[in-house]
């Protein structure tokens, strides 16, 4: 017999051992000979050797679920235990459900769709400061979005920041009627309409008055430090080559990052460089950032979308061509 203590570092206890310990019995019923106890964050397994190897694995692919999903659910836990008891032990390179993200309020799964948006989700695991580049239509910023409220969810993170440039309407907004967030609304309603998708409304509503979700202009992140927070930039194609720069200094302890951007649709004036382009040229050889580009190959909007896509940058090719 040997004995073994886990310490839970990357997941929340109660939600990972499930109520009154719910899904730790699971476990120590699969593996009779093995006793588990569990006090605060901390697991000691009692048991033959090779029981305690794969109940170990087990927990640790059940963190990764967790993160993933942001919750547990007795399904999760029963298809684990039966990959471990009937494959000996085996997992596939992709693991238990790699392509969910995270559970909608109406049940509902949200997947990562295609290999760009598949890859996107690898990255976000092992990165802190990821980069989304593409046309419309590819889900860039729904894929981003989802990726936060389940690091939210899992606590993974202690709050989601939103911001983006607003520079598509020409306006600026001290001139625009009401509060910050009645400002910067139209600009995020992209980015509201995937949390609405995700967060149930009186609990998104509450998040919103708590500053647990935050939205804010670019221009507003200056001079701010962003700790335990998951950050989108959205539409970064309009940020500037010096807020760029500003936005990827903010990032504190803790704390990751997703630039989302499409390279054609710039806003800036003629005279002015776009940020995610200089970031792209500059950025590609450090460790620890990550980029994905997406084509038209990876449209999940109507079936035209990525028709009118194709068309667009053919008319650009042959303009290019003449111009030569």
């Amino acid at each position: 017999m040997e004995e073994k203590d886990i310490l839970i570092e990357q997941a929340n206890p109660l939600l990972l051992f499930g109520f009154n310990d719910i899904y730790l019995r699971r476990i120590e019923a699969a593996f009779p000979k093995t006793r588990i106890t569990a006090r605060g964050n901390q697991v000691k397994l009692k048991g033959p050797p090779d029981s305690i190897e794969r109940i170990e694995r087990i927990v640790g692919e059940l963190i990764l679920l967790l993160n993933r999903n942001g919750n547990l659910t007795e399904n999760d836990v029963d298809t684990v235990l039966t990959l471990f008891t009937t494959r000996n032990g085996k997992l596939t390179s992709t693991g238990v459900r790699s392509k969910t993200i995270l559970y909608t309020p109406a049940g509902g799964e949200i997947k990562a769709k295609g290999p760009n948006q598949a890859r996107l989700v690898d990255y976000a695991r092992n990165n802190d400061i990821m980069f989304a580049v593409g046309p419309a239509g590819t889900g860039k910023t729904y894929t981003a979005v989802a990726l936060a409220v389940a690091a939210l969810k899992s606590h993974r993170v202690k709050r989601i920041i939103l911001c983006r440039p607003a520079v598509e309407a020409g306006e600026r907004l001290g001139f625009l009627p009401g509060d910050l967030r009645e400002k910067v609304d139209p600009y995020l309603r992209p980015l509201y309409d995937a949390l609405g998708d995700m967060i149930p409304s009186d609990k998104l509503k509450s998040y919103l008055d708590q500053n647990i979700i935050e939205i804010a202009p670019l221009a507003y992140m200056r001079g701010r430090t962003l700790s335990n927070a998951f950050v989108i930039l959205d539409e970064a194609q309009n940020a500037t080559t010096m807020q760029m720069k500003m936005f990827l200094t903010r990032l504190g302890p803790a704390s990751c990052a997703i630039i989302t951007g499409d390279i054609t649709q710039m806003d800036l004036p003629a005279n002015a460089t776009s940020g995610l382009v200089d970031a792209i040229d500059i950025l590609g050889e450090i460790k620890g950032i990550e980029f994905v580009y997406f084509d038209e190959g990876d449209v999940v909007r109507h079936r035209l979308v990525k028709e009118i896509i194709g068309a667009y940058s053919k008319q650009s090719e042959n303009a290019v061509g003449k111009s030569n």
